[in-house]
């Protein structure tokens, strides 16, 4: 498939198309208060770090977004166990105090419902890692978003995020792919993502009922949504897996 991959700032007439992508994002996901506060920003504030796939046509098949920030800077040092949040947070904080960075994380690498089964996420993510690269560091870490484990909710994130197959890569694609692409296992971010709401809200979301206590599987949520109906809410807190790649 021939595409041209730049990155925003190169191509800021993108600004615009690469929002109307239509994508396979369950609903609930965007309202994460992080990300609806945030992720905007990337865009208008960090276009250099944001790539965007087009192909022939002009259609924008596929974006990416990432975050400069400083992970040895006083007081961290680790990958965060909150994961995509608290690696968003860092990195507009150390935007906003002028800290050096010294490491991109991956924010979001997402390819179009037409595009998909071509291996563009792997493009992207190469493409991810040598903008990097060429500005200058030394690693690239992503919390990834494991793209099979909403098929097993139930299932314990630290014991999924190590099945490997019988050639020893991750039995989950989209952790496959980062492993081939140079990537390696850190650890686990248990509380990568949270996005609260009541379950009248959660209700509009998934089009479930959210009207029995306990856990509920919702399409699409990588674990079960803790639902509390006679205090009107229910919480879906998200593990990711912290994948690192040295350049």
């Amino acid at each position: 498939m021939d595409l041209k991959i730049t990155t925003l700032a190169e191509r800021p007439e993108l600004a615009g198309p690469l929002w109307e992508m239509d994508d396979t994002w369950p609903e609930f996901i965007g309202n994460d208060p992080i990300a609806w506060s945030m992720i905007g920003r990337i865009v208008k504030e960090l276009p250099e770090y944001v790539l965007v796939a087009t192909d022939e046509r002009g259609t924008v098949a596929a974006k990416a977004f990432s975050v400069p920030f400083a992970l040895r800077a006083a007081g961290r040092g680790e990958l965060p166990d909150g994961g995509w949040d608290q690696v968003m947070l860092w990195a507009f904080s150390d935007l906003r105090h002028g800290r050096k960075p010294d490491t991109v994380s991956a924010i979001e690498i997402t390819v179009a419902k037409e595009f998909l089964g071509h291996g563009v996420s792997a493009r992207m993510l190469a493409a991810m890692r040598e903008n990097a690269r060429a500005r200058g560091f030394a690693e690239v870490v992503a919390p990834v978003r494991p793209n099979a484990k909403h098929l097993e909710p139930a299932a314990l994130i630290d014991t999924y995020a190590q099945r490997k197959r019988d050639d020893g890569l991750p039995a989950d694609p989209w952790l496959r792919v980062h492993v081939r692409a140079g990537g390696t296992i850190a650890k686990v971010a248990h509380a990568s993502m949270t996005v609260s709401g009541s379950t009248a809200q959660w209700r509009a979301w998934t089009g479930l009922p959210f009207d029995a206590a306990g856990p509920v599987e919702v399409p699409g949520a990588l674990v079960p949504v803790h639902c509390e109906p006679e205090r009107g809410y229910a919480v879906y807190v998200e593990p990711n897996v912290w994948v690192r790649h040295v350049l």
